[in-house]
């Protein structure tokens, strides 16, 4: 794609920037446009991936057709196969008409599946035919229907270690990911930091009828060090704040401090140093998952031996010789005298029952413990524990703290 067609795009759909990752994507997206292979769209949140569905429908043969963008991480997992997949009328309760469902609606058109990565397993299946086959079933229907929709998702999660952890059906993924498009985190486009912050100073300008805000060459250089965890969405917010709160127009690094974190939150992975390798973590969760594994494995083992020390001494007793008494490991020593009057101990073996009560019970106390540091803020919990908002009300409600913790 030459410049001058770049620029174009770049000015129909107000994209500022000229970092190589950014027309690099762009590029990608008008050479798949006229095609229609499905694309995954992969990029941290915040960075603007809902800008590349719109140009890659837009310069297809189906543009004069519907387009849908629908965020799967913010319907409800009780409905969102209704939503998608549509129902009939009675299939269940408040279904008081039928309903095509996205999939009917946008027959012929674009489907963009934002935080895709988010959608229960079994809606997952259901997509996976329609990508297969283009046929579908609503929900409380017999008949199958068919449907011709091009499919374009995106994520912020690893897709891979949501496969890897059984929350992402592996086949989906490369359905999906026929044509792949990483999209750069700002932290990575150099300049393009200091174009947008112009544009949305610009924009306030005009809005509020104020004067713009500008930056020293020493305030530019701060903003790109700067590591922008939350990326365009994050910029565009400091921006704001900026040319609302400052009373000076022209910002230094000292203006610019009083509204950047100095606490420059880290991208990177947390590594943990055992001695003999390294090993990364994306949650203090999988930490705790990892020594959860561990002690399990230990009490198998321990659970093992007493096994076979209750089997020797079985057979100890068939043979008629005075039995040997079985010594609870975790009781105070008594007297021989006293063993061997009273009944051999019996160990009782954990049942599964048990045990899932047990972890259950830690995964609830965790949940207390990140709403209790957040001050009861549902959202920053379930990002301090690496879940969406959704997990965690469900979890909430799964453990009876959805009425305590509102």
């Amino acid at each position: 794609m030459n410049n001058a067609e770049l620029q174009r795009i770049k000015q129909r759909y107000n994209i500022v920037g000229n970092c190589d990752g950014l027309n690099q994507v762009l590029d990608v997206a008008l050479q798949v446009a006229p095609t229609d292979l499905s694309v995954l769209i992969i990029g941290e949140s915040g960075v603007g991936k809902e800008i590349i569905p719109r140009v890659i429908h837009d310069n297809s043969p189906r543009r004069r057709e519907k387009y849908f963008a629908i965020n799967c991480g913010s319907i409800p997992e009780g409905t969102i196969d209704s939503e998608l997949f549509g129902h009939v009328k009675g299939s269940y309760t408040g279904a008081i008409n039928d309903s095509p469902g996205y999939f009917g609606v946008a027959d012929k058109g674009t489907l963009f599946l934002d935080e895709v990565g988010e959608l229960p397993l079994a809606t997952q299946a259901r997509l996976l035919r329609v990508l297969e086959t283009g046929e579908y079933i609503p929900v409380g229907a017999t008949e199958v229907k068919k449907t011709d929709v091009r499919i374009v998702a995106a994520t912020n999660v690893n897709v891979r270690q949501a496969i890897s952890e059984g929350r992402f059906r592996e086949d989906l993924y490369y359905r999906l990911n026929r044509i792949p498009l990483m999209m750069p985190p700002l932290r990575e486009r150099g300049e393009d930091i200091v174009l947008l912050f112009r544009l949305f100073a610009m924009q306030m300008a005009e809005k509020y009828r104020m004067e713009r805000v500008t930056l020293t060459e020493e305030a530019k250089q701060m903003l790109m060090r700067y590591k922008w965890p939350g990326n365009v969405r994050q910029l565009k917010n400091i921006t704001e704040q900026i040319s609302i709160l400052s009373k000076e127009r022209t910002i230094t690094p000292e203006v610019l401090a009083k509204f950047i974190p100095q606490d420059r939150e880290s991208t990177q992975l947390t590594v943990i140093n055992n001695g003999s390798s390294d090993h990364s973590f994306e949650s203090e969760r999988e930490i705790l998952y990892k020594i959860l594994f561990e002690l399990r494995g230990n009490v198998n083992d321990m659970r093992r031996e007493m096994s076979q020390l209750k089997k020797q001494l079985d057979d100890v007793q068939s043979t008629h010789v005075s039995p040997i008494p079985t010594i609870n490991p975790i009781a105070p020593i008594t007297p021989l005298s006293t063993l061997e009057e009273a009944d051999a101990e019996e160990y009782i073996e954990p049942t599964p029952e048990q045990e899932n009560l047990n972890l259950n019970e830690l995964s609830r106390q965790m949940l207390l413990k990140a709403l209790e540091r957040n001050n009861g803020n549902r959202n920053k919990a379930a990002q301090e524990l690496g879940i969406s908002d959704r997990t965690l009300y469900r979890r909430l409600k799964q453990y009876g703290l959805d009425k305590d913790n509102k």
